[in-house]
């Protein structure tokens, strides 16, 4: 008798999930379709990159699964459940988004203290203050500064600051809009080692935006390219390493940079 070919093991559940998503702004002749119905999923403890140019819906599509820009058609999954309406306290301490800019991602005239014990008062965390010293520890920083304004920090310190803020309520995912693009060259691989480091420690998934496909190589097991709010291509690290693509505006991108993506 020949033998049962044993089941494939099912695959597990994404952690986030857009399907047909779609984000419009304005009516009429003001219409704008920022986001025209692209699909990806996001496995646990992945880190999922969205890569494109200026203006081609990537951003707008964090914004929409944190609720901060208006779902117009299709939908938003977490662990297989659609997110709907309002986004609740429980989702928004499950999903935090890092922000492209620390210096506008801080309140000027709040300290360090401050800035990380809100999230904490917010979602009800005890022993506050052991808290924000290991929020500071795990980015790197010491206690030293939790008095200090932002003003007192540079850029890479604000960065690490914000993403100390987003780790703060022990969320799943981070979402990451261009999280180094404003920081100075030397910086940016610091603050890409840490976020590396971060996700293996605390098992956490990323879904990180970026128009930069060298950082994109450096962080992300899979990729949507998107164009114009359209998805043109997914790939993973090894078909952007082998440069195996499909689309003529993916090979440009790569052509771009070229001597950067590895």
């Amino acid at each position: 008798m020949s033998a049962v070919p044993a089941e494939a093991p099912a695959a597990p559940t994404p952690k986030l999930s857009a399907s047909n998503l779609q984000v419009v702004f304005g009516h009429g002749r003001q219409e704008v379709r920022a986001v025209r119905g692209i699909s990806f999923n996001v496995r646990p403890e992945e880190s999922f990159g969205l890569v494109g140019e200026s203006g081609s819906g990537k951003s707008t599509v964090l914004r929409a699964i944190c609720g901060l820009a208006p779902i117009s058609g299709g939908s938003v999954s977490m662990d297989g459940t659609a997110i709907e309406g309002r986004r609740s306290k429980t989702f928004a301490r499950r999903v935090q988004m890092v922000f492209q800019d620390p210096y506008g991602s801080l309140h000027p005239r709040h300290t360090v203290d401050r800035v990380l014990s809100e999230p904490l008062a917010i979602h009800r965390f005890a022993d506050r203050e052991e808290r924000v010293v290991a929020a500071l520890k795990d980015v790197g920083l010491d206690a030293r500064f939790r008095f200090r304004l932002p003003h007192q920090l540079s850029g890479g310190q604000r960065q690490r600051i914000a993403i100390a803020r987003a780790l703060i309520v022990e969320p799943d995912v981070l979402l990451l809009d261009e999280p180094t693009s404003a920081l100075d060259a030397s910086i940016q691989a610091e603050v890409l080692n840490l976020l590396q480091r971060l996700r293996a420690e605390k098992k956490l998934t990323y879904l990180l935006v970026s128009h930069d496909l060298a950082v994109i190589d450096h962080m992300c097991d899979r990729l949507l390219v998107m164009q114009g709010g359209e998805a043109v291509e997914e790939l993973d690290r090894a078909g952007l390493k082998d440069h195996a693509v499909a689309s003529d505006y993916t090979r440009r991108l790569l052509t771009a940079s070229e001597g950067y993506v590895r």
